[in-house]
Protein backbone atom coordinates (compact mmCIF):
# COMPACT_ATOMS: atom_id res chain seq x y z
CA UNK A 1 0.00 0.00 0.00
CA UNK A 2 1.57 2.87 -0.86
CA UNK A 3 0.50 6.92 -0.17
CA UNK A 4 -3.57 5.80 0.81
CA UNK A 5 -5.32 5.94 3.56
CA UNK A 6 -7.56 3.15 4.75
CA UNK A 7 -10.50 3.66 6.99
CA UNK A 8 -11.93 1.47 9.11
CA UNK A 9 -13.62 -0.73 7.12
CA UNK A 10 -11.12 -1.29 4.65
CA UNK A 11 -12.42 1.32 1.99
CA UNK A 12 -10.21 4.16 0.54
CA UNK A 13 -11.20 7.16 3.33
CA UNK A 14 -11.96 10.52 2.94
CA UNK A 15 -9.12 12.87 3.00
CA UNK A 16 -8.17 13.83 6.51
CA UNK A 17 -10.41 17.09 6.92
CA UNK A 18 -13.07 16.17 4.37
CA UNK A 19 -16.52 15.58 5.22
CA UNK A 20 -16.81 11.40 6.06
CA UNK A 21 -19.83 9.73 4.57
CA UNK A 22 -23.20 10.94 6.23
CA UNK A 23 -21.98 14.05 6.74
CA UNK A 24 -19.84 14.30 9.24
CA UNK A 25 -16.19 16.10 9.41
CA UNK A 26 -13.17 12.71 9.33
CA UNK A 27 -11.43 13.64 12.93
CA UNK A 28 -8.01 12.62 12.10
CA UNK A 29 -6.86 9.67 10.20
CA UNK A 30 -3.73 7.87 9.38
CA UNK A 31 -1.74 8.38 6.66
CA UNK A 32 0.60 5.85 5.36
CA UNK A 33 3.62 5.30 3.09
CA UNK A 34 4.45 1.75 3.03
CA UNK A 35 2.49 -0.84 4.69
CA UNK A 36 4.08 -4.35 4.70
CA UNK A 37 2.10 -5.89 7.54
CA UNK A 38 0.13 -5.05 10.77
CA UNK A 39 -3.13 -3.30 11.16
CA UNK A 40 -4.55 0.50 10.83
CA UNK A 41 -7.76 1.82 11.63
CA UNK A 42 -9.63 5.12 11.17
CA UNK A 43 -12.43 6.68 12.35
CA UNK A 44 -15.23 6.97 15.54
CA UNK A 45 -15.20 4.00 17.14
CA UNK A 46 -11.64 2.90 15.34
CA UNK A 47 -9.93 -0.50 16.14
CA UNK A 48 -7.24 -2.01 14.83
CA UNK A 49 -5.90 -5.12 15.99
CA UNK A 50 -2.47 -7.72 14.92
CA UNK A 51 -2.83 -11.39 15.95
CA UNK A 52 -0.41 -12.95 12.91
CA UNK A 53 2.18 -15.28 13.12
CA UNK A 54 5.33 -13.69 11.68
CA UNK A 55 8.13 -16.13 10.36
CA UNK A 56 10.99 -14.09 11.11
CA UNK A 57 11.71 -13.53 8.06
CA UNK A 58 12.94 -9.96 6.83
CA UNK A 59 10.72 -7.70 5.92
CA UNK A 60 10.79 -7.15 2.00
CA UNK A 61 13.06 -4.61 0.52
CA UNK A 62 11.51 -1.26 1.04
CA UNK A 63 11.45 2.12 -1.30
CA UNK A 64 13.75 4.41 -0.79
CA UNK A 65 13.03 7.29 2.01
CA UNK A 66 13.37 10.31 -0.67
CA UNK A 67 13.77 10.60 -3.96
CA UNK A 68 11.43 10.12 -6.99
CA UNK A 69 10.40 6.55 -5.72
CA UNK A 70 9.82 7.75 -1.95
CA UNK A 71 6.73 6.80 -0.75
CA UNK A 72 4.00 9.52 -0.58
CA UNK A 73 2.85 10.37 2.90
CA UNK A 74 0.64 13.09 3.13
CA UNK A 75 0.00 14.88 6.25
CA UNK A 76 -2.52 13.59 8.93
CA UNK A 77 -4.72 16.24 9.88
CA UNK A 78 -4.78 17.06 13.92
CA UNK A 79 -5.36 13.88 16.05
CA UNK A 80 -3.98 11.94 13.17
CA UNK A 81 -1.37 9.83 12.56
CA UNK A 82 0.99 10.16 9.83
CA UNK A 83 3.39 7.03 9.44
CA UNK A 84 6.21 6.55 6.83
CA UNK A 85 6.69 2.60 7.09
CA UNK A 86 5.05 0.40 8.96
CA UNK A 87 6.26 -3.12 8.83
CA UNK A 88 3.67 -4.54 11.15
CA UNK A 89 2.15 -3.61 14.46
CA UNK A 90 -1.16 -1.41 15.29
CA UNK A 91 -2.21 1.75 14.68
CA UNK A 92 -5.46 3.57 15.53
CA UNK A 93 -6.98 7.28 14.96
CA UNK A 94 -9.97 8.49 16.62
CA UNK A 95 -12.60 9.51 19.27
CA UNK A 96 -12.11 5.99 20.81
CA UNK A 97 -9.50 4.19 18.94
CA UNK A 98 -7.83 1.45 20.29
CA UNK A 99 -4.85 -0.45 18.79
CA UNK A 100 -3.43 -4.01 19.85
CA UNK A 101 -0.31 -5.60 18.47
CA UNK A 102 -0.37 -9.27 19.83
CA UNK A 103 1.30 -10.39 16.91
CA UNK A 104 3.81 -13.20 17.40
CA UNK A 105 7.95 -14.42 15.87
CA UNK A 106 8.32 -17.53 17.56
CA UNK A 107 12.44 -17.18 15.27
CA UNK A 108 13.92 -14.46 14.56
CA UNK A 109 16.82 -14.15 11.07
CA UNK A 110 19.98 -14.60 13.19
CA UNK A 111 22.96 -11.83 12.09
CA UNK A 112 26.13 -13.08 11.54
CA UNK A 113 27.57 -11.22 14.37
CA UNK A 114 25.24 -13.31 16.79
CA UNK A 115 26.46 -16.17 16.02
CA UNK A 116 30.22 -14.90 16.43
CA UNK A 117 29.56 -13.78 19.56
CA UNK A 118 27.71 -17.07 20.81
CA UNK A 119 30.53 -19.07 19.61
CA UNK A 120 33.10 -16.67 21.56
CA UNK A 121 31.25 -17.33 24.71
CA UNK A 122 31.32 -20.93 24.33
CA UNK A 123 34.99 -20.45 24.06
CA UNK A 124 35.15 -18.33 27.18
CA UNK A 125 32.82 -20.56 29.70
CA UNK A 126 36.07 -23.66 30.41
CA UNK A 127 37.73 -20.21 31.76
CA UNK A 128 35.10 -20.46 34.63
CA UNK A 129 34.97 -22.60 37.37
CA UNK A 130 32.99 -26.25 35.78
CA UNK A 131 29.40 -25.92 37.66
CA UNK A 132 25.72 -26.70 36.76
CA UNK A 133 25.12 -23.25 35.98
CA UNK A 134 27.89 -23.23 33.57
CA UNK A 135 27.06 -26.75 31.74
CA UNK A 136 23.31 -25.16 31.32
CA UNK A 137 24.45 -21.70 29.82
CA UNK A 138 26.78 -24.29 27.69
CA UNK A 139 23.87 -26.08 26.23
CA UNK A 140 21.94 -23.71 25.61
CA UNK A 141 24.29 -21.62 23.99
CA UNK A 142 25.43 -24.70 21.69
CA UNK A 143 21.49 -25.18 21.11
CA UNK A 144 21.22 -22.14 19.61
CA UNK A 145 24.41 -22.10 17.72
CA UNK A 146 22.96 -25.31 16.21
CA UNK A 147 19.67 -23.81 15.67
CA UNK A 148 21.44 -20.64 13.44
CA UNK A 149 23.75 -23.21 11.58
CA UNK A 150 20.57 -24.98 10.47
CA UNK A 151 18.17 -22.79 9.96
CA UNK A 152 19.48 -19.16 9.97
CA UNK A 153 17.12 -18.23 12.90
CA UNK A 154 16.75 -18.50 16.37
CA UNK A 155 14.27 -19.38 18.64
CA UNK A 156 12.46 -15.70 20.67
CA UNK A 157 12.16 -17.78 23.89
CA UNK A 158 15.72 -18.92 23.39
CA UNK A 159 17.06 -15.59 23.02
CA UNK A 160 15.30 -14.10 25.94
CA UNK A 161 16.14 -17.18 28.13
CA UNK A 162 20.05 -16.66 27.12
CA UNK A 163 19.70 -12.74 27.64
CA UNK A 164 17.76 -13.06 31.04
CA UNK A 165 20.42 -15.66 32.35
CA UNK A 166 23.44 -13.54 31.07
CA UNK A 167 22.15 -10.09 32.31
CA UNK A 168 21.48 -11.32 35.67
CA UNK A 169 24.72 -9.78 36.52
CA UNK A 170 24.99 -12.38 39.64
CA UNK A 171 26.19 -15.38 38.15
CA UNK A 172 29.76 -16.08 37.32
CA UNK A 173 29.30 -15.65 33.42
CA UNK A 174 27.79 -12.56 33.33
CA UNK A 175 31.31 -11.54 34.05
CA UNK A 176 32.49 -12.53 31.09
CA UNK A 177 33.34 -9.79 28.65
CA UNK A 178 31.92 -12.51 25.90
CA UNK A 179 28.95 -12.76 27.75
CA UNK A 180 28.06 -8.97 27.57
CA UNK A 181 28.44 -9.03 23.62
CA UNK A 182 26.25 -11.60 23.50
CA UNK A 183 23.67 -10.02 25.72
CA UNK A 184 24.06 -6.33 23.30
CA UNK A 185 23.32 -8.64 20.28
CA UNK A 186 20.28 -10.17 21.96
CA UNK A 187 18.89 -6.87 22.71
CA UNK A 188 19.55 -5.49 19.50
CA UNK A 189 18.07 -8.60 17.42
CA UNK A 190 14.87 -8.31 20.25
CA UNK A 191 14.37 -4.55 19.87
CA UNK A 192 15.41 -4.07 23.63
CA UNK A 193 11.82 -6.20 23.97
CA UNK A 194 11.44 -8.90 25.99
Amino acid sequence: MHGREVGDDGTDAAPPGDAAAGGNRAGGGISIGVLTGGAVAAGERAAAEDRSVRDGRSAPALPPADGPEAPAVPTSAAGGISIGVMTGGAAAAGADARALDASTQPALDAPPELRAALGTLRQHLPLLTATDETSEIDARLADAEEEIDDTGRVRRDRLQWLRDRLDLGATAVAGLASATAVVQQITQLLGGQG
